[in-house]
């Protein structure tokens, strides 16, 4: 009987190749949409995974997101560090600045500032130069894609000048870090420099970076730390999700990306169970045959399930397979590097292919099921 279902599906090429295409163009439309999603929201908070030196984040208590943390009276620094269970605590500048390049153009910039005697919360990995020469007067490193954005279609060449705050900033290092929210070019320079790179204000640092010793939980450090100072502590995976949170909770990213979400399985859906209804009735005749022939119903609804798996799984290959090539061409493209498809979104999508194949077999499952023998013998 598994034979005959595959012969009937395969038997009326084009609703089969109508039924492939349109779970292919669902899944291709749903997958590819949520893993952008995934990674736009990744984005917001890629600068928190970016620092992996430390564990703990500390901030005034009202910070909401990682681009919203107002300055810190340096004595907080001393505060944190004379609480119970932290190894070290060294301060951290984030902020976002404006650059005149020697042509006269402007480019906005995140600019980082790190401990001038350890420089904890350096880049990880250096394209050119060495992170040592940050402790050059003025030195500053950018990113390996902000580089690109400032200088386009150059070649990588350090000792580039531009001014910060009508300051002089020579660049000594290319590295690379994963692409901020705005896509805006990440500077990382010491702690000492940015105090001329920014405007003055009365508090310039606005992040502590802390360490728990060994064997301590961060959680509990991060509670004591906010016991003793009234500052928040938050680990690296909580501030993330702080982060990413703030972004879902007051922009439309989710609902827009939703929307096309749902489309994508609205239109599946009714493709496929549209198709797969019509081409039921056109073989109303053949299913008759076989109930008069003593086949039950089970065994007529598991045939039906059959066709249904085999262009589920048929459509749903192509579509991933078309997404994943979809990343694969553009993951060299500066502004949509660090895309990817997302091994979580592949999985809820198959479900949802499953969904969409599993309704529309059973919708027109029912005309078969309640089908008369007979219709086989009527004109």
């Amino acid at each position: 009987m598994n034979w005959v279902a595959v012969r009937m599906l395969v038997g009326d090429t084009a609703k089969y190749v109508g039924l492939v295409f349109g779970i292919s163009f669902a899944t291709l439309l749903m997958a590819q949409q949520i893993s952008i999603f995934v990674g736009i929201m990744a984005r917001t908070a890629s600068q928190v995974t970016d620092i992996r030196d430390a564990s703990l984040w500390v901030m005034d208590n009202k910070t909401r997101f990682i681009d919203e943390a107002p300055g810190l009276p340096d004595n907080d620094l001393h505060r944190v560090r004379g609480v119970a269970g932290v190894a070290w605590a060294v301060h951290l500048y984030k902020g976002q600045v404006t650059a005149r390049l020697a042509d006269g153009n402007y480019r906005a910039l995140v600019l980082f500032g790190l401990d001038d005697s350890t420089l904890i919360g350096a880049p990880q990995e250096m394209v050119l130069g060495q992170l040592s020469d940050l402790r050059q007067p003025d030195a500053v490193v950018v990113d390996k894609a902000g580089y690109e954005y400032m200088w386009p279609g150059e070649p990588y060449h350090i000792g580039r000048e531009f001014q910060l705050n009508d300051r002089r900033a020579k660049l000594v290092g290319i590295c690379k870090a994963s692409a901020p929210f705005t896509t805006l070019p990440v500077v990382y320079t010491r702690l000492s420099t940015v105090r001329g790179f920014v405007p003055q204000q009365r508090h310039i640092v606005n992040y502590i970076l802390a360490e728990p010793d060994a064997g301590e939980d961060p959680v509990d450090v991060c509670r004591r730390i906010e016991e003793s100072t009234g500052l928040m502590a938050l680990t690296k995976r909580q501030f993330f999700w702080k982060t990413i949170g703030y972004f879902l909770q007051t922009t439309g990213i989710p609902v827009n990306f939703g929307i096309t979400i749902a489309l994508g399985f609205i239109v599946g859906a009714a493709i496929t169970g549209q198709t797969f209804y019509l081409f039921t009735l056109e073989n109303l005749k053949q299913f008759g045959a076989l109930k008069a022939m003593g086949v039950t119903n089970v065994r007529i609804l598991g045939m039906v399930l059959l066709q249904a798996l085999i262009v589920g799984g048929l459509g749903y290959g192509v579509g991933i397979g078309l997404t994943a090539a979809f990343f694969e061409s553009t993951k060299n493209i500066t502004h949509l590097a660090g895309l990817y498809l997302n091994p979580y979104a592949a999985i809820g999508v198959g479900v949802a292919v499953l969904a969409i194949i599993s309704l529309s077999a059973l919708i027109a499952s029912i005309k078969v099921l309640v089908l008369e023998p007979a219709v086989v013998f009527r004109g």
